[in-house]
């Protein structure tokens, strides 16, 4: 189909397929981690990276003392501190260095990923998989989208929706969130 409404049923569906594929428990886990972790790293690459920035932000202004990899103002990671990983192939070279490198410094360890028995996979301490297309790894899901599309937009719904979670975990609404929003725009 060519029209935009039929584009939007079928786009939405996909996102609605990968949503649903993937297992609670695992974002719990996810969410506990981030909890429990007195620093939050996030990394991603391309598209991936922008949906783990997007998320780093709402975390922040949940109060969460949190940093994006590769920013020139990020510390040191520390052991006991949380690394999470967007990688639709997990296996971005880049990423699988920063991986590497946060279990040697006893770092935990986290990746949302299209292909969990990858080289970051196989590290993390916490896998969250998204069942999605990727032209990098051969998988049994299409998608009429482009690339990885459905799994970097299932990315920034999974973030969005582990945000509101937590938001009423700690009876956050966005007016209090608010008040960490940037001020100098």
């Amino acid at each position: 189909m060519l029209d935009y409404q039929g584009l939007v049923k079928d786009v939405c569906a996909e996102l609605l397929t990968a949503l649903q594929a993937v297992d609670a428990r695992a974002v719990d886990a996810l969410r506990q981690a981030i909890n429990e972790a007195p620093r939050v790293f996030v990394a991603g690459k391309g598209r991936s990276g922008l949906q783990l920035r997007a998320f780093a932000m709402r975390i922040m202004h949940m109060g969460l003392t949190v940093f994006v990899v590769d920013d020139v103002t990020t510390p040191a990671l520390q052991a006991d501190d949380l690394l999470l990983l967007g990688s639709g192939s997990g296996g971005t070279a880049s990423l699988v260095q920063y991986a590497a490198r946060a279990k040697a410094l006893k770092a935990r360890l986290a990746l949302i990923t299209a292909t969990p028995a990858s080289p970051i996979g196989q590290q993390a301490d916490i896998v969250v998989h998204i069942p999605a297309a990727s032209p990098k790894v051969a998988s049994a899901v299409t998608s009429i989208q482009p690339m990885a599309n459905v799994f970097e937009q299932s990315l920034l719904v999974l973030l969005d929706i582990l945000t509101i979670q937590m938001m009423r975990e700690r009876n956050l609404t966005s007016e209090q969130m608010f008040t960490r929003h940037a001020n100098l725009e």
